[in-house]
């Protein structure tokens, strides 16, 4: 087994000049996640405000704006508009963001390199959190019902739709169980004619099995055997383990017959 070749390594410059610049890693709420993805680039989301007391750590709160609320859904339960943000500061761990341009033109003479910038080093985290208000407690339930419908439900369909209709049986199948009761159900023969194929079939061979008598007789198994442990022995024993014969007393094998004694020509007659 060969291993491929390794690619080769391609040195990039690192633009460090916001290495200075701190940032906020913030974490919100998956329903704000998803409205902001769908909203257009060119239009508000939310106002941060920020609020510092003497002597207290600073309040951040988040307002949602209006052309947010507005992208949800038919059937869609409203958002809260107001969320506090839990500030954390980053003491013991080194985080940076960093971004990766890729050239546009590629076709030009001279191709551009793809860049790297590091746009600042996290200085905080912020968690975003709703007000526990009616709004946030209803969107809340929506959200555990809809967690708690099977993905898969049973639906009543009221026409044949061919493409999804089931096989009842396969064809080999049904062949199969065709054959099978067309032998289970063979009309039973008088027992002397059934007789007489046996003594037959014996006069020709003196073992037979039972899946040959019954090709020879075309019986049903139950009432084959019946007849033969009347006029036959089964064998338990090798040579012919496993096999019938004919009872002694129901054997008329055709003997061949023996000469006559000649008449010795030479010999006479005493007086």
């Amino acid at each position: 087994m060969t291993t491929p070749p390794a690619l080769p390594h391609i040195d990039r410059e690192l633009d460090l000049s916001n290495t200075g610049r701190g940032v906020w890693l913030v974490k919100v709420p998956k329903y704000i996640a998803n409205k902001w993805e769908k909203a257009p680039g060119n239009i508000e989301v939310g106002k941060l405000k920020i609020s510092r007391a003497p002597g207290q750590r600073a309040q951040v709160q988040l307002s949602l704006s209006e052309a947010v609320l507005c992208l949800k859904e038919s059937g869609e339960e409203t958002m809260p508009k107001e969320h506090r943000l839990d500030v954390s500061n980053v003491t013991r761990q080194s985080l940076g963001v960093f971004s990766h341009v890729i050239p546009s033109n590629t076709d030009s003479v001279v191709p551009e390199s793809e860049k790297l910038y590091m746009e600042g080093r996290i200085v905080q985290k912020l968690e975003c959190r709703p007000y526990a208000d009616n709004t946030y407690y209803k969107l809340k339930s929506e959200s555990i019902k809809k967690a708690l419908q099977p993905q898969r439900q049973v639906q009543q369909l009221d026409r044949i739709v061919q493409n999804f209709k089931p096989v009842s049986d396969h064809k080999h199948n049904i062949d199969y169980m065709k054959k099978k009761t067309a032998e289970g159900k063979k009309a039973r023969d008088d027992k002397d004619s059934v007789l007489n194929m046996l003594y037959a079939a014996f006069e020709k061979h003196q073992y037979y099995n039972i899946k040959d008598l019954q090709k020879i007789t075309r019986q049903p198994i139950v009432y084959l055997k019946e007849i033969l442990k009347e006029v036959c022995n089964y064998n338990l024993k090798n040579p012919h383990k496993n096999m019938w014969e004919l009872k002694p007393e129901y054997r008329h094998y055709n003997k061949v017959a023996a000469p006559e004694p000649k008449e010795d020509k030479n010999s006479s007659d005493s007086d």
